[in-house]
């Protein structure tokens, strides 16, 4: 059977609302983005094509140094950004950044300007990770090399600048997947603390998009069901959907979230994700988890790329709302 066709760009109401004014401009100059083994080292080769048209951006209030961490077991080193206010004396919280791209593209280059943000407007420092990607990384070598970015935060030589009392955790996409696994990791582990992790239009879990009378007219919208089961593909090693699937590479897989820091959500209502969210939100809930979830009638997945938008400048309001609450407080979950 076919599936019904997308509704044409200028038809901009969806069974969930319109899409927001100010979004529609986007769609017009970004297409779908189609990954695909055929297509992964062409797109690779725009996305860091596009990634080097912009240049760092060059800002005498932040520190922006690149580093080499070691890798967890024999893992090779992980490349890192590491953000700092320039001014700053002593140990400050830190923002440890997990970039999207489907789990098969993607470099921290790609968040410098949002992370010089949050670090001269919060105060913080940021540890921006290029973890290795799949399918030449299976899981979970992705979610390892987050893990010795967190172990390396709590080295002595890093001891100068580092508040690991408050150590949060943030992560947009295939990124916010790897935070929520990185979250788990580090309950289960129990070596280090996470004071909360901040998840923006999460890829939580593999099955979505198997099913396509999930996600509504319009999820294939900069993001596709064919991309994204390719990504978890990539990632699996098998087919998504399958049985057994670990939790440390699929958090929406794990059966208890106990435990876990209190935790930020923000996706859009028109979201392919939404549904994934939505339930990792309920469950966090239901296990006692501090909980601020947002979600933004009219917005897409990517709509943070029209950075001038009303509703993308409502949420990283709320973003740094969120980070500068928890970086200030310690709560306490019984």
């Amino acid at each position: 059977m076919n599936s019904a066709p997308l509704p044409s760009r200028g038809n901009v109401v969806t069974g969930r609302g319109p899409i927001d004014p100010e979004l529609r401009s986007l769609l017009d100059t970004f297409e779908p983005l189609s990954v695909s083994a055929a297509s992964l080292s062409q797109v690779r080769t725009v996305v860091a094509e596009t990634v080097a048209a912009m240049p760092l951006a060059d800002d005498k209030d932040v520190t922006r140094v690149e580093v080499r961490i070691p890798g967890e077991g024999d893992a090779p080193p992980v490349r890192a950004l590491v953000y700092r206010p320039a001014a700053a004396e002593g140990r400050v919280p830190v923002l440890l950044d997990i970039h999207g791209g489907g789990m098969v593209i993607g470099t921290p280059e790609m968040n410098d300007a949002r992370n010089i943000q949050l670090v001269k407007e919060c105060g913080l420092a940021v540890v921006s990770v290029d973890y290795r990607l799949a399918p030449e990384t299976q899981a979970p070598g992705n979610v390892e090399d987050c893990y010795a970015a967190l172990r390396w935060m709590h080295e002595p030589d890093q001891a100068s600048f580092v508040d690991t009392a408050n150590i949060m955790v943030l992560g947009e996409s295939a990124g916010g997947g790897l935070a929520a696994a990185l979250a788990l990791l580090a309950r289960d582990r129990g070596e280090f603390d996470l004071q909360a992790v901040l998840l923006l239009s999460a890829m939580l879990d593999d099955r979505t998009g198997t099913d396509p009378s999930v996600g509504g007219p319009f999820a294939d919208l900069i993001w596709t069901r064919d991309s994204n089961a390719f990504g978890w593909t990539s990632l699996l090693g098998a087919a998504p959907g399958g049985d057994d699937v670990p939790a440390y590479a699929v958090p929406a897989r794990a059966s208890d979230l106990s435990g876990l820091p209190k935790t930020f959500m923000a996706i859009g209502a028109l979201d392919m994700f939404l549904h994934e969210n939505l339930d990792f939100a309920r469950r966090l809930a239901d296990a006692g988890i501090p909980l601020e979830l947002h979600v933004y009638p009219g917005a897409y997945h990517g709509f943070q790329m029209a950075a001038n938008s009303g509703v993308a400048q409502q949420a990283f309001a709320n973003l740094k709302t969120a980070i500068d609450r928890f970086a200030l407080t310690s709560w306490t979950v019984g």
